[in-house]
């Protein structure tokens, strides 16, 4: 299947995790793709098992990077025909109170600073029929106590993807993505582990009625779907891939 034939993809935080699959769909798909993160080492692997893709090291918070990361992909594939924003960074599990002020802050400039970033260099490139992606979190919906700042950042994603959604209709389409937990170094990291006991994965997968956590692949297929022209009448929207975690 080659839904994207001749597409010019950009995927941040594609070292690993969802961005890394995110890019193995794509290029899988037929999609030139950019794979940009700031651990350069996992995306130069990466670029080199697909067909067609180009490393990037980039830290996402930087505007002259960003810069410099859309003018690579003009270079390379003359355009920009998906961008996806997926680089993120949790905290660690806690209340808010006992935060330090620079992970907050380093926290939202990574995860909504950056796609505001992105996209004010990117538009320029984007023909229309474009689409640009977002990672939120259905913790950006439905909160739960320890992530209230993780989880205000991607609410502020899901706000922002819909501002973008309206100003730049109708030649570029704007979506994001709120996958529920998943096992990968992104939620150990919020949970401060490197495995989970067994007490604490069934209180996770207890408040997923479809009993499991999400997986980088999900999240790939959402990707993709709505970069597809099977989503060519949707712009605005935030795709729940949480196993019913919403509800």
């Amino acid at each position: 299947m080659s839904r994207f034939n001749g597409k010019a993809v950009i995927v941040t935080g594609a070292a690993s995790g969802f961005g890394e699959a995110i890019a193995r769909k794509f290029s899988g798909e037929g999609a030139s793709v950019l794979c940009a993160d700031i651990n350069f080492s996992g995306v130069t692997k990466l670029a080199e098992e697909l067909d067609n893709a180009v490393p990037f090291e980039i830290d996402v918070s930087n505007e002259e990077q960003n810069q410099a990361m859309i003018q690579c992909a003009v270079d390379h594939f003359s355009k920009i025909d998906v961008l996806c924003c997926n680089a993120g960074v949790p905290h660690k599990g806690n209340y808010m109170v006992r935060m330090p002020l620079e992970d907050f802050d380093k926290m939202w400039a990574v995860n909504v600073r950056s796609i505001f970033l992105a996209a004010r260099a990117a538009v320029p490139h984007m023909p229309p029929g474009s689409s640009i992606i977002n990672t939120a979190s259905i913790g950006g919906k439905r909160p739960r106590p320890g992530l209230a700042p993780y989880n205000a950042s991607k609410a502020a994603v899901i706000n922002l993807t819909q501002g973008m959604a309206v100003e730049m209709a109708p030649n570029i389409r704007v979506n994001c993505v709120c996958p529920v937990s998943a096992a990968t170094n992104f939620d150990m990291q919020a949970m401060g582990v490197q495995n989970l006991s067994e007490e604490v994965e069934k209180r996770v997968l207890d408040t997923i009625p479809m009993g499991r956590r999400a997986t980088p692949q999900d999240v790939a297929d959402g990707f993709a779907f709505l970069a597809s022209d099977e989503a060519k009448f949707l712009t605005g929207i935030s795709l729940d891939i949480d196993g019913g975690r919403g509800i």
